[in-house]
């Protein structure tokens, strides 16, 4: 077995961000693929807020811009509740806000190992400090 198939733990609970329905789709059906479950999804900002305060998960994939928005509210409140994170983007990490330019990302267009690394990795770091 890959090593990163050996990250994804079984019932991973994930929040997206992400405007785009297609690729929203796209993604629930990778994660599923890999043990992972979306337990929400959001295509605003306010929705994703609501969801940070309203809905259980391990871990959440933010894409950085929300049509016209910054997904930077979410991300300081994720960051608030030490919640793990990663950033889904195609601008690059130069793009990422200057608060959040240690969190992992992953480039646009998905690659699976990395998108599933990246939400293991983060989900462990947010756990090792709770």
């Amino acid at each position: 077995m890959e090593h990163w198939r050996a990250e994804a733990a079984l019932g991973r609970r994930v929040l997206v961000v992400e405007d785009e329905p297609l690729i929203a789709l796209a993604l629930e059906e990778m994660l599923a693929e890999h043990g992972y479950r979306v337990v929400a999804s959001a295509q605003t900002v306010a929705v994703a807020l609501r969801h940070v305060a309203e809905t259980q998960f391990d871990v959440a994939l933010l894409d950085l811009r929300i049509g016209a928005e910054s997904v930077e509210p979410v991300a300081d409140r994720l960051d608030a509740m030490g919640a793990a994170f990663v950033f889904a983007t195609g601008y690059g990490r130069s793009a990422l806000p200057p608060a959040h330019s240690a969190r992992p990302i992953v480039e646009k267009p998905f690659r699976t190992e990395a998108l599933i690394a990246a939400l293991a990795a983060a989900a462990r770091h947010a756990a090792q400090k709770a």
